[in-house]
């Protein structure tokens, strides 16, 4: 089983996921996603498997989500064009195992992928 975690190490909720999982003897892919950012391909895919829409995965507190001028009614290509411009307005972290991911947030949520 492969467990992949986008992760950002200056975030607290991206450590205390990455740390539940070492806990529990996984070795995740850790993907910097602000040094290393989805493509459009992965992005889309990662977005099907949280079963979410781009507005979902928006860190709306950031000053790119501010200045873009977008809100709530901008369409979904708009907002992963937006995302891929800006990484640092994808929420984290992400686990990904398999087909399926789930948002950190709380951490213990990705527990549900590897129970």
């Amino acid at each position: 089983m492969t467990v992949t975690i986008y992760h950002n190490p200056r975030c607290s909720k991206s450590r205390q996921t990455l740390a539940l999982l070492e806990e529990r003897g996984i070795e995740p892919k850790i993907v910097e996603y602000l040094k290393n950012p989805p493509d459009e391909k992965r992005l889309r895919s990662l977005l099907k498997k949280l079963g979410l829409r781009p507005i979902d995965l928006i860190r709306k507190g950031e000053a790119e989500w501010k200045q873009s001028g977008l809100d709530a009614s901008a369409s979904d290509d708009e907002l992963i064009a937006l995302m891929l411009r800006h990484p640092i307005l994808i929420e984290r972290p992400i686990v990904e195992v398999g087909q399926r991911a789930k948002l950190g947030r709380p951490p213990e949520q990705v527990l549900e992928l590897i129970e």
